[in-house]
């Protein structure tokens, strides 16, 4: 549904929305920034723990439903039992957010020789997205609700980050920012759009055991100065869900502050 004014144009009052990794970093950004637009939101993740302290948390300070649904998206068993949960609790499923993932680097030549790193990140990074939205996908098609689909990416699906070479993590997201216009083509017709946001060095648990000289170094390049935050990524994706950002499918939104500019 498009606008024709600004009244409740980024409220997600009514809409479900599913968040794989969504119990912390930018995942955790992203439900929090759902849950204070009106949304209700499932939390598809390996930790059960960490997802109850979440839901507790937003359950104290928000109107909407919060549930957590044990999902490892490597599994395509784990995916479809996940959605069929959602769907049962839920009934309906207007928004899905692909942000589970992991960061894998490493020189090509050094891997081992069946390649497993490789293959065990695009199996999480590109696959995982790739399964989730094909079932949540047929979803939206086949129910005629449409829906929004947000792949949370990287700015390094279109640079190349030093010093550490990251080629299998690069290449999953360069691939996962190309499902994203190709899936936003062929699924426009069944009012779904599909957007990405490709996040560059943001506050989260794999950027918290860096180094602080580490961070005091990267932050010299980033022309704004500093990481991002996860509920900025999370506000740019409430956006994305929203009903204002209905004209928009195809996109890649790199948010980055402008590292990757002189790249």
């Amino acid at each position: 549904m498009h606008i024709t004014s600004m009244e409740n144009a980024f409220s997600l009052i009514g809409k479900n929305a599913i968040v794989t990794g969504g119990n912390r970093g930018i995942g955790l950004g992203i439900t929090q920034a759902f849950a204070h637009q009106g949304g209700n939101v499932a939390i598809l993740c390996r930790q059960e723990a960490s997802a109850n302290e979440v839901i507790a948390d937003l359950s104290a300070k928000y109107t909407g439903k919060f549930k957590f649904f044990k999902c490892d998206i490597t599994n395509y068993d784990d995916c479809k039992s996940a959605v069929k949960g959602v769907l049962d609790e839920y009934g309906a499923i207007d928004i899905l957010v692909n942000n589970a993932g992991a960061g894998f680097g490493g020189d090509l030549l050094d891997m081992d020789e069946d390649l497993g790193m490789w293959f065990d990140c695009f199996d999480l990074d590109l696959h995982g997205a790739v399964r989730m939205s094909y079932l949540v996908g047929r979803h939206m098609r086949d129910s005629g609700r449409g829906g929004r689909v947000i792949n949370i990416t990287s700015n390094a699906g279109e640079i190349v980050n030093k010093p550490h070479p990251l080629t299998p993590y690069s290449c999953a997201k360069a691939a996962l920012n190309r499902l994203t216009k190709c899936l936003a083509h062929e699924w426009a017709k069944y009012d779904i759009r599909v957007n990405a946001i490709a996040p560059g060095y943001t506050f989260s648990d794999m950027s918290n055991r860096m180094p602080e000289e580490s961070k005091k170094l990267l932050c010299e390049k980033i022309p704004i100065g500093r990481f991002g935050e996860a509920i900025e990524i999370g506000a740019l994706a409430a956006y994305l869900a929203s009903d204002a950002s209905d004209v928009m499918t195809g996109m890649v939104l790199t948010a980055d502050g402008g590292y990757s500019l002189a790249m």
